[in-house]
């Protein structure tokens, strides 16, 4: 599991990236980002058999982590997000 992880640490930056050029480059809805980041992820780490030697389930896993882990990575980093999470419905 620790190999899993630490490849997943290794693709995470790089999807971020990737999933950011295909957001500048392309009109994409934003609520597709997530699964097109998920899928990336899983592609990316499929092939990345000749810098791991782990088998490829365990890729699989360490790229759709990454994929998910970038996508929230980015929205920490660079989302200003201020207010709370639930509105009072009587406006208080």
């Amino acid at each position: 599991m620790q190999d899993v992880l630490m490849l997943a640490t290794v693709l995470a930056p790089i999807l971020t990236g990737a999933v950011q050029l295909l957001k500048k480059t392309y009109p994409i809805p934003k609520n597709w980002i997530p699964l097109i980041a998920l899928l990336l992820g899983i592609a990316l780490g499929f092939f990345s058999t000749p810098f791991s030697t782990l088998e490829t389930a365990s890729r699989l896993w360490a790229g759709g982590m990454a994929g998910l882990s970038s996508t929230g990575l980015f929205e920490l980093a660079f989302n200003n997000r201020s207010g709370t999470s639930k509105t009072n419905s009587k406006g208080k």
